[in-house]
């Protein structure tokens, strides 16, 4: 059985063969798959075209609605600050997220983004979803690449 999370996994794979970072989302509402994209910061020249956002941006337009109160939100790696912001904007439910990311993550590391008291949504959130796979992945890729 397929899982949410197997779905990110799949878009990170398609990113990494199409030369971006193998980050992966989905995201899903009443059991169902409603969006799901990978990284296309390159394909778009667009920094801010995040797997995250472009997932959110696809939700949104399924949904007729700029609040995804009702969604969650599925990604291979632990969302950045750009990213932690626009899950909070659309009032996300839930999020899970696979690897932990030291270096970039806001969320459980770095500004712990919906730790602020500045922050006007916090979804329940959930990490090391598939961690060892989703840790894999971009470290083969990265390993390449040096």
């Amino acid at each position: 059985m397929t899982s949410f999370m197997d779905i990110a996994l799949e878009e990170a794979r398609a990113a990494g063969e199409r030369g971006e970072v193998p980050i992966g989302c989905a995201i899903v509402r009443e059991g169902a798959v409603i969006a799901r994209a990978g990284n296309r910061t390159l394909a778009e020249h667009d920094p801010t075209a995040h797997a995250e956002i472009v997932a959110i941006r696809r939700a949104a337009a399924v949904l007729g609605s700029e609040r995804l109160a009702d969604c969650d939100l599925y990604v291979t790696l632990e969302p950045c600050a750009m990213c932690a912001g626009a899950i909070a904007f659309a009032r996300v439910r839930r999020l899970y997220y696979g690897a932990a990311d030291p270096k970039g993550g806001a969320v459980d590391n770095g500004v712990q983004f919906f730790a602020s008291p500045s922050c006007h949504h916090r979804p329940e959130v959930y990490g090391a979803i598939a961690e060892a796979e989703a840790s894999a992945l971009l470290k083969r890729f990265f390993e390449v690449r040096r």
